[in-house]
C-alpha cells in the first residue's frame, strides 16, 4: 500500500498485522478519490474503522486540513500513528481507540463537524446506513458532506434515506463503494441526540467493537 497522490504521494503505508483487517487496495482508493475530489481545499475528515488509516491519510495528502482516525484495535492504532509519522501528516491528525458508537457520541460532545467521512466497517456488519443516520442525529456533518461507504458487493444499501442521497456507486469484485451526500435541509423532524447522560465526555479506550480497514 502507498499514498496514491498529493503531498505524500508514493509514501509506503504499513498494513495492520494479521488477517483481521481488509485494506482498501490502491486501485480502489484511486478510483474512490477520483469520484469525490480528487483534491480538497481544506476541510475535516473522519476515518471510522480506520484500520491502517490509509483513507484518512490519502485525504490529508490531497488537501484536507485535518483527519480524525477511530479504530477499536490497539495494533491498528499503532499502525495508524506510524503511517502518519512516515507521511509527515501526524500534526494534522487525531487518533483514538474506541468503538464507533461511543466515538461518535464523544465527537458530538466536542462539537466537531466533518466534511468527509470514510466508513468501512467489517463486511459482516451491515449497519453503515445506521451509523450515517446516527452522525446526522448527532449533528456531526456539515451540509454537503460526502460519505464514502465501502462494503461487500453482495449487499445493497438504499439509494436515499433521511438526509442522505447516493450520488454514485461502483463495484470492484467483492468490494462496493457508495458515495452519499448529506443535505442538512433534508433533516426534517430528526431529533438531535442531546441526552447528556449518554454522551461520552471524551474519546477513551473501550472494548466491544470490531474494526475494518
Amino acid at each position: 500500500m502507498r499514498v496514491v497522490s498529493g503531498s505524500a504521494k508514493g509514501r509506503p503505508l504499513k498494513a495492520v498485522p494479521g488477517t483481521g483487517t481488509r485494506p482498501t487496495t490502491d486501485k480502489v482508493k484511486e478510483a474512490l478519490f477520483s469520484m469525490i475530489g480528487p483534491y480538497f481545499d481544506g476541510g475535516v475528515a473522519l476515518d471510522l474503522f480506520a484500520g491502517s488509516g490509509g483513507l484518512g491519510i490519502e485525504a490529508l495528502s490531497r488537501g484536507m486540513d485535518k483527519a480524525v482516525f477511530i479504530d477499536m484495535e490497539s495494533k491498528s492504532i499503532d499502525v495508524i500513528k506510524e503511517n502518519l509519522r512516515k507521511t509527515g501528516l501526524a500534526e494534522q491528525a487525531e487518533v483514538f481507540r474506541n468503538d464507533a458508537g461511543r466515538a461518535l457520541k464523544a465527537l458530538a460532545k466536542r462539537g466537531v463537524f466533518f466534511d468527509a467521512v470514510f466508513l468501512d466497517p467489517p463486511y459482516r456488519l451491515k449497519h453503515g446506513d445506521e451509523l450515517m443516520s446516527r452522525m446526522a442525529e448527532l449533528n456531526l456533518l456539515r451540509s454537503g458532506a460526502v460519505i464514502v461507504l465501502e462494503y461487500e458487493s453482495g449487499h445493497t444499501y438504499p439509494e436515499s434515506f433521511g438526509p442522505f442521497e447516493q450520488v454514485k456507486k461502483t463495484v470492484y469484485g467483492e468490494t462496493a463503494l457508495s458515495i452519499y451526500q448529506f443535505t442538512a435541509d433534508a433533516l426534517s423532524g430528526a431529533e438531535v441526540y442531546t441526552e447528556a447522560g449518554m454522551i461520552e465526555s471524551g474519546i477513551t479506550e473501550s472494548d466491544g467493537e470490531d474494526h475494518h480497514d
